[in-house]
């Protein structure tokens, strides 16, 4: 019989209870970038023991929302404006080559788009409720679905890693979106992108994924 594992006993719902409270106060800017996630505070708030906290921080940290600092715990990952900028770039240049693998589609494959809608309808549905973790997730999945009508499961696999270090500057700029200009025009780029995307013409997808606007409310193009 197999030895059990450190975290095996641990209860699920514990851990995913501290990983949401966590990921969603950093995806809000609750935690900033380089401020400190204390382990005894957050079991205080959370009422439950250390262990599901730091399974719950292990787990953060490969997603690189957080990161361990010898000897001074986890602090919320920082990333330089040129990190970000690179990590974009890498995102659209794996999105162009899907698109460019993947339309246009045959009509046999018509329902691949399947996915790509469902995530959108979620990305509303999260939008209405006023649940913006869920509307970060689905917006998350809009993305990984696009990618997936190429069919290529080691072009999965290279992009998811990205997605996961763009999730706070995703969040971020869908959320700035929101508060300065409509509070739907998040909502309306995607669905512009998807109509493009539908139009099964690639020249017409790449063209709207080119001006998707995914860095216009974290204002680093000055950098580029």
């Amino acid at each position: 019989m197999a030895a059990p594992a450190e975290h095996g006993s641990l209860p699920p719902s514990l851990v995913e209870m501290a990983t949401r409270q966590v990921r969603s106060e950093v995806l809000s800017g609750a935690l900033e970038p380089g401020s400190r996630v204390v382990e005894e505070t957050l079991c205080a708030r959370l009422g439950i023991s250390r262990a599901p906290v730091r399974e719950a921080l292990r787990l953060l940290a490969q997603q690189g929302l957080v990161e361990h600092l010898p000897r001074r715990g986890f602090r919320v990952t920082v990333w330089s404006a040129e990190d970000i900028l690179e990590l974009f770039e890498l995102r659209q240049v794996l999105e162009r080559h899907a698109l460019e693998r993947a339309l246009p589609l045959a009509s046999s494959r018509g329902d691949a788009f399947v996915p790509v809608r469902t995530a959108l309808d979620e990305m509303r549905d999260a939008d209405a409720r006023g649940d913006t973790l869920e509307k970060d997730d689905a917006h998350r999945r809009f993305h990984e679905a696009i990618v997936a009508l190429a069919g290529s499961r080691q072009l999965d696999v290279a992009y998811a890693p990205i997605l996961l270090k763009l999730q706070l500057p995703m969040a971020r700029n869908l959320r700035e979106e929101a508060r300065v200009a409509n509070p739907v025009d998040g909502i309306r780029r995607h669905e512009w992108l998807l109509d493009a995307i539908e139009s099964n013409d690639v020249s017409v997808a790449l063209a709207a994924l080119k001006q998707h606007g995914e860095l216009t409310y974290l204002h680093l193009e000055s950098i580029s």
